[in-house]
């Protein structure tokens, strides 16, 4: 019993409920605030503050966290919506939003949910840029697309504490019935492009041919001048060659006939030699008498026949004389 009324006059006691009040008061006036996170402060209901990172005292019950903002990067999905581009076309649209905040005080003050904010923004904005391009550009130039979505909400977001880093759009979809004449158009410029190659193709080979044709004939133009320059060069050598044969042949006969008049001459000075020239001198005489009478039933004479023969030795042997003496 006595056990009982102690732990009950402790519990009764102001001090413990004293330090009770003391250590809550502690706790609530305490906080450790998380990396990429932003505390936003009441004061008596007014905005007075973010707390930002590591440990941070506040007032308690005069001040409390009225929010806790993420200040990390984050991406948010834009739902599929209709959009009518500037030839009157329906296409159906989604895409990808990337943001983080930059203030947690305006993001909290200034907008009632910055997340809704932002995907409504970019909804509309995207509309809008559709709706000032035809079909094919919407196709073509989605980075420009994008670009002017991403300008729109950067300018429209500022108040709102918040940075819009990055717009993608992820898919477009036509209605069916455009999707069927953008394949028969698509299947038309493949034929199309499948054409000009050929007969690109078809260019290129003609000209290859028309070039090595051409190229042939200068070859072989080329070859024949060729042929013809060394058939030429080939006949002034065989030329050349037949002259100096025929030269050095004559020079040879006449340095043999030279050498042969010489010993003829050299042996006519020998009594011996004499006497064969004579004897050479008159058989040749005789010879000339018999072809001329030979040539003739009749033969007239000086009847000095004899004598002529023998003038004819002496003449040959003084010729054989001078021959010798030069």
């Amino acid at each position: 019993m006595q056990e009982t009324a102690d732990l009950y006059n402790i519990l009764l006691s102001p001090w413990l409920w004293l330090v009770i009040v003391i250590l809550f008061t502690i706790k609530k006036g305490i906080y450790f605030v998380p990396q990429n996170r932003g505390y936003v402060i009441y004061t008596m209901g007014k905005y007075s503050g973010t707390l930002g990172a590591g440990l941070n005292f506040i007032i308690p019950f005069v001040q409390n966290v009225a929010a806790d903002r993420n200040l990390k990067e984050q991406s948010l999905d834009i739902a599929s919506q209709s959009a009518i581009t500037k030839d009157n076309i329906s296409l159906q649209i989604d895409g990808i939003l990337f943001m983080k905040v930059t203030d947690a005080g305006m993001a909290t003050n200034n907008v009632t949910n910055y997340k809704i904010a932002v995907i409504q923004l970019a909804m509309t904005t995207m509309r809008n840029a559709i709706g000032s391009m035809e079909l094919d550009e919407c196709f073509q130039n989605r980075d420009v697309i994008n670009a002017s979505i991403l300008a729109a909400m950067t300018e429209a977001t500022q108040p709102w504490g918040v940075m819009v880093t990055r717009y993608e759009i992820k898919d477009i979809t036509p209605p069916q019935s455009i999707k069927e004449d953008m394949e028969k158009q698509m299947t038309a410029e493949r034929e199309k492009r499948s054409v000009i190659l050929t007969a690109e193709g078809i260019k290129r080979s003609a000209i290859t041919e028309a070039e090595g044709l051409k190229q042939a004939r200068v070859l072989n133009a080329e070859a024949a001048k060729a042929e013809q320059v060394l058939a030429a060069e080939a006949d002034k050598q065989k030329q050349m060659l037949e002259a100096q044969g025929k030269a050095e042949a004559i020079r040879l006969v006449a340095e043999a006939d030279a050498n042969a008049i010489r010993v003829i001459g050299i042996q006519a000075d020998t009594p011996e030699g004499k006497k064969a020239i004579q004897l050479s001198l008159a058989q040749d005489t005789i010879k000339a008498h018999q072809a001329i009478a030979s040539q003739s039933s009749v033969v007239l004479t000086d009847g000095n026949t004899g004598e002529n023969i023998a003038n004819t030795v002496a003449q040959a042997i003084a010729v054989s004389n001078a021959v010798k003496l030069g």
